[in-house]
């Protein structure tokens, strides 16, 4: 099957607009850099006491820039570090103030692509929900390494705890992973 130029074109047009004005948006909401605002956006949504090795690989870091991210991060007062699960590794975990900063990543993400969606009818949004799914599924299929793609994600809205996640349902099928929810 081929696809035709002029779709794939214009996807690529606004999946670039909506991820500059997503990054900036969550960027200045964190008062600081986009990796930033994501490892608050995943500390806050998923990531529960994870160590620098493993936060480092949701954000597609080197392990010295995930080691001088948590430095501002901690300078900032957003986390803190604590003990890791074998006595080599240190954890990270969100303040009060850090949660606080991450609910704000939260919202200014969410704002981006929400502006997008206006004109459209509600018939039209469940339309480019089921296909927004399909092709996340095609995303997920052929994802190798890099970055999450859930690293900025709102998990409630996505319904993941309800099996409704595109994202993790192509993982679980990919991995052979029995589908959330």
């Amino acid at each position: 099957m081929t696809v035709d130029g002029r779709e794939a074109n214009v996807l690529g047009a606004l999946a670039l607009a909506l991820t500059d004005r997503m990054s900036e948006a969550a960027a200045q909401a964190a008062g600081q850099s986009t990796s930033a605002a994501a490892a608050l956006s995943a500390l806050h949504q998923f990531l529960d006491r994870p160590t620098i090795d493993r936060l480092r690989q949701v954000l597609g870091l080197t392990p010295s820039g995930a080691v001088r991210l948590v430095d501002r991060l901690v300078d900032a007062g957003l986390v803190i570090r604590g003990p890791g699960d074998d006595g080599r590794s240190r954890s990270v975990t969100l303040t009060p103030r850090g949660r606080r900063v991450a609910g704000r990543v939260a919202a200014a993400r969410r704002a981006a692509p929400t502006e997008a969606l206006l004109g459209l009818s509600p018939a039209e949004r469940v339309t480019l929900g089921a296909l927004l799914d399909r092709m996340m599924a095609n995303v997920v299929a052929v994802k190798e390494d890099g970055a999450w793609i859930c690293r900025l994600c709102d998990l409630t809205a996505c319904g993941r705890a309800d099996g409704r996640c595109p994202a993790a349902n192509a993982a679980a099928l990919r991995y052979g992973a029995p589908p959330q929810g």
